[in-house]
Formats: structure tokens, C-alpha cells, sequence
């Protein structure tokens, strides 16, 4: 079968490998050992605990909208940007960027805040990524 695939591949590959055999690879069958199997609950949890440390940038994203250069270049102090988002509507929030849920702008300790409203599945969110 092999002879066969390189033939069809063109004569240039069939006379490089012309005085060459060629072979099917075998791999035996890969096992885990007892020793290994008892480690991986310790090192998988090692590994999310990991996971788990890394910093995430949560943002809260009110709207957006398009201005072309010209209007941007004439913005100044006091100037009013119209966001495509109505007053009163839910906002974004984004995960490093990914859009993974909407809530409500609130004040905490004198700090802007974010209630959560909704959140979409982790199936979605993967597959935002």
C-alpha cells in the first residue's frame, strides 16, 4: 500500500525513495502506570489551583459607537458622544475581552459596581473565545 502512495505522489518522490523501502509504522499501546495514576488527582488540582490564581480583566462596557475621523478630531471638552445603547439597558461585561454576561451599574463604597444579570452558559463562552 505504501509503494502505492508513493507513486501516486509524483515521480519526483519516486525517485528520490526509488532504492528505498518502505515501511508501515507500529507504536505499542501507551499505559498509564499504577504509580502515575494515584499522582494525577494531586498534580491535576495543582494545576487549577494554578488556573485559578491567574488575573482576569473584568471590564464593564456601557456602549460604543462609530464616529468617523473628522468628528473625532473636533472633540473637545464638553462634548457629547451618542452611544448606541439606550439609557437604562443592561451593560456588557467582558472577561479579557469576551463577552460573558450583562448587569446593572451600581455604586459600592463610593466606587462604580457591576449586579450581574445574567450570564451566558460555558458552552457559549467557549465558544466566544
Amino acid at each position: 500500500m505504501e509503494k502505492q502512495s508513493a507513486n501516486a505522489a509524483g515521480s519526483a518522490l519516486s525517485s528520490d525513495l526509488a532504492g528505498d523501502e518502505i515501511a508501515e509504522v507500529q507504536f505499542g499501546s501507551i499505559r498509564e502506570s499504577p504509580s502515575a495514576a494515584g499522582k494525577a488527582g494531586n498534580g491535576d488540582r495543582r494545576n487549577l489551583d494554578i488556573l485559578y490564581s491567574i488575573p482576569l480583566r473584568v471590564t464593564a462596557q456601557i456602549g460604543e459607537t462609530q464616529l468617523p475621523l473628522k468628528e473625532l478630531l473636533a472633540l473637545g471638552p464638553g462634548a457629547v458622544v451618542e452611544l448606541e445603547r439606550a439609557a437604562g439597558e443592561s451593560i456588557d461585561m467582558l472577561v479579557n475581552g469576551v463577552h460573558v454576561g450583562r448587569g446593572e451599574v451600581v455604586v459600592v463604597n463610593e466606587k462604580f459596581g457591576l449586579r450581574i444579570t445574567e450570564i451566558i452558559s460555558p458552552e457559549e463562552r467557549v465558544r466566544n473565545l
